[in-house]
């Protein structure tokens, strides 16, 4: 692997913004009606996973989404309500690993098709070369900040964000595909046509970003959540993350001291932090070491503040940040 990576426990697009392949104004977790609309039902864990299912599905799909806009999804609990929702569905798709209270509630339902999108594609470790796996404990959310303890991981310590990379998401996408044409025949030919549409998109979005970040002055990004491993190394990238798996903890004044060191060592001018969680931390460590903060989007989901309406766009968004903060712009 040709990354360096210290603490990252693991876990553009001019040529996309005209894709608008549809927005997921029938994602709802308000949504009553999870079963029996007369579509093929889907509920999806979180956005990434709703939006395959509203692309690949078109209009023969009814999606809902059990996070809602906004929504941290990692400590989501499950609702009496959306347990009912999932008995009513044709299909539950969801990344194991990610939200282990979906996991166990979607083992637990009796939903005939149950899609795990880690299942349809290669999962790696991240950051394991320095001893910083994903599931040290000081890189698992503890109990700072109300978060119950979990790692945010796959079973073996595999990094999930699989989304970011534009080439995984698209083998996901593939499976995701075959699934429904397997669970709704009826539709088959018009799922793979969708499913075919959106693996283009996104292996234009690929061709995109490699050729919009190749011409850096760094290859060092720093995140306060560690998101971005598969990203990092699809591009050649470097993520440093300031605290691991938990954004919004304090880091050590030890972490900080190295961040600051590798910002100078590595000419890093921008400290990133995400729309769903606060910049506090982010802001800490930029004014420790003299640097400017951004966003960076690990798109767990779209709210108002998303700097576009669906993945497309912030992957587009995302890539502007990081030509900006790598001297590639």
């Amino acid at each position: 692997m040709n990354v360096r990576r210290r603490l990252i426990p693991a876990s553009a697009v001019t040529a996309v913004t005209a894709l608008a392949l549809g927005t997921l104004s029938a994602c709802s977790s308000d949504s009553a009606a999870a079963g029996n609309t007369g579509k093929f039902d889907v509920v999806a864990s979180f956005y990434p996973m709703a939006f395959l299912a509203e692309q690949i599905g078109g209009d023969h799909v009814n999606v809902t989404s059990l996070t809602q806009p906004g929504q941290e999804p990692h400590d989501l609990e499950i609702s009496a309500k959306q347990t009912a929702q999932l008995e009513e569905t044709d299909a539950a798709l969801y990344l194991k690993g990610l939200q282990p209270n979906v996991d166990e509630a979607i083992d637990q339902s009796g939903v005939k098709t149950k899609i795990d999108a880690a299942t349809l594609t290669t999962l790696e470790t991240h950051g394991a070369e320095d001893g910083h796996g994903h599931g040290d404990e000081d890189h698992a959310h503890g109990d700072e900040g109300g978060h119950e303890g979990h790692s945010h991981e796959t079973d073996g310590g595999k990094d999930p964000h699989v989304w970011l990379d534009p080439v995984k998401y698209a083998e996901v996408a593939e499976g995701v595909g075959k699934a429904f044409e397997k669970a709704d025949p009826d539709h088959a030919a018009d799922y793979r046509k969708n499913t075919d549409t959106l693996v283009g998109k996104l292996n234009e979005l690929d061709t995109t970003l490699e050729a919009g970040l190749k011409d850096r002055k760094t290859d060092v990004f720093i995140t306060t959540h560690a998101s971005f491993g598969y990203f990092a190394e699809r591009y050649g990238l470097t993520e440093e993350a300031i605290n691991g798996l938990d954004p919004e903890s304090e880091p050590s004044a030890a972490r900080v001291k190295e961040l600051t060191e590798t910002a100078g060592a590595d000419g890093v001018t921008t400290v990133f932090y995400e729309t769903l969680v606060s910049d506090d931390t982010a802001k800490t460590v930029a004014k420790d070491a003299g640097l400017k903060t951004d966003v960076l989007d690990p798109l767990e989901g779209i709210t108002d503040s998303s700097r576009g309406d669906d993945y497309f766009e912030v992957m587009e968004s995302n890539l502007k940040a990081l030509q900006t903060a790598l001297g590639s712009a």
